[in-house]
């Protein structure tokens, strides 16, 4: 029983410690293994359409009563006319006849069963592509969540420092307060403002909560801390590798309707069969026992096909429907991936600013700091450079975590491999 609960617990405390763990964790989770199994299906779906160019071989048995007597077998003329002359010799016609055999079927040439194959090839690399297209965009998910939570670990971090400069400064207004140099109102004020950070604590640890949630669901690890990142290159603009999946299909469409059509062509078929029957004959009421075969080649060719011509025009409009999704989604991507790019510059030059902005106002704190222990500087002034040190280090960590998640849409758009430019 201890065995049992071990094993059930440890996915849960296993801790990742680099983001190529978490996605290896993606790729062993169900997530991905719902995309794997469509594959999977893809793979069988094409073996179904091969599977049709075997020959299909049948056993039987059966038994047939009949109200006259009914031959076994086609008997030639002579043979019959020997049979009749001399009533000894049993004749194949029986009211009661036992068979039993075999019968084959095969497609020698049916032009259709080799086209559906090729769009059973392009249906299994539409497949493959899709889950590839949605292992990236899940790994850009874990590396964006994984920014979030380095942001807010980040911003808890300025807080505790700010929480603890008020700490220290609440200390020395208590003393001025008891002794009468400093009103009570400015201790009020001091309190007031470690209230808004314990509040904002809080409300990060929530946010933190459904980080480790959206993580936990598509890699069965939850984070306790947020694993360190590095960049090792950018995104490659190219093709929008994203649209694979639907471009793969639109060709299996396009073979679909070629297929369709052909299925309107000839069609060459083999057939054979052996059947052994037994049965005692009318005439004499012996048992007799008869074997007969035959091997052929049957040419099939439609002439009237209303049905297929309404498949035709069918394959044709989900074509259609398919090439117009396409170049929606290619609209949309393009216009995505243009404001993307054009955000990068202004968020490295933000983070750069607010990098800037951050020194300047703690070494302007700094001054305050000294200015309000020594009584030129009211509370509610001293505050405020406290709190714009917190905020502007919220703002940098923020352009921070967006530009990681900006980098990772466009690395899905253009298909990029992710694992080479995180680790």
């Amino acid at each position: 029983m201890k065995k049992m609960v071990l094993v059930v617990a440890f996915p849960w405390l296993l801790q990742a410690q680099s983001i190529p763990e978490l996605f290896d964790a993606l790729k062993s989770h169900a997530q991905i293994k719902a995309d794997t199994m469509m594959v999977k299906k893809s793979e069988v779906q094409k073996k179904m359409v091969t599977s049709t160019l075997y020959p299909k071989v049948d056993l039987f048995a059966s038994y047939d009563n009949y109200n006259e007597a009914t031959g076994m077998l086609p008997v030639p003329p002579n043979t019959l006319m020997n049979m009749v002359k001399d009533q000894s010799i049993p004749q194949p016609f029986s009211n009661n006849i036992y068979r039993a055999g075999a019968k084959f079927s095969m497609p020698i040439f049916v032009k259709s069963i080799y086209t559906t194959a090729k769009k059973a090839e392009a249906m299994q690399r539409s497949a493959k592509a899709k889950k590839r297209i949605n292992i990236l965009q899940n790994e850009a998910l874990i590396v964006g969540a994984n920014a979030n939570f380095l942001y807010l670990v980040a911003l808890q971090k300025a807080l505790d420092g700010k929480e603890k400069s008020l700490r220290a400064t609440q200390e020395t207004v208590e003393i001025k307060v008891n002794n009468g140099r400093s009103p009570a109102s400015a201790l009020y004020k001091i309190n007031d403002s470690l209230h808004e950070i314990a509040i904002a604590k809080n409300n990060i640890e929530l946010q933190k909560q459904k980080l480790i949630s959206s993580i936990a669901s598509l890699t069965g690890v939850t984070l306790e801390k947020p694993v360190v990142m590095q960049e090792l290159k950018s995104y490659i603009k190219g093709e929008f590798g994203s649209l694979e999946p639907m471009q793969e299909k639109i060709k299996a469409d396009r073979v679909n309707v070629k297929a369709q059509k052909e299925k309107l062509y000839p069609a060459l078929y083999a057939h054979g069969s052996y059947i052994f029957s037994s049965a005692k004959a009318y005439n004499n009421d012996k048992d007799i026992n008869e074997e007969y075969g035959n091997v052929g080649v049957v040419l099939n060719i439609p002439l009237l096909e209303v049905h297929q011509y309404e498949s035709i025009d069918l394959a044709k409009v989900e074509l259609r429907a398919s090439e117009v999704e396409l170049e929606k989604l290619r609209e949309e991507l393009r216009a995505q991936a243009n404001m993307l790019e054009a955000s990068l510059p202004l968020l490295e030059n933000s983070r750069k600013l607010y990098k800037e902005s951050v020194e300047d106002k703690q070494k302007l704190l700094e001054i305050a700091k000294v200015a309000y222990e020594s009584g030129r500087m009211s509370t509610e002034e001293y505050l405020r450079y406290e709190d714009a040190v917190v905020s502007q280090k919220a703002n940098l960590y923020k352009t921070e975590a967006t530009k990681w998640q900006t980098v990772m849409q466009l690395a899905v758009i253009y298909g990029n491999n992710i694992e080479e430019m995180v680790k």
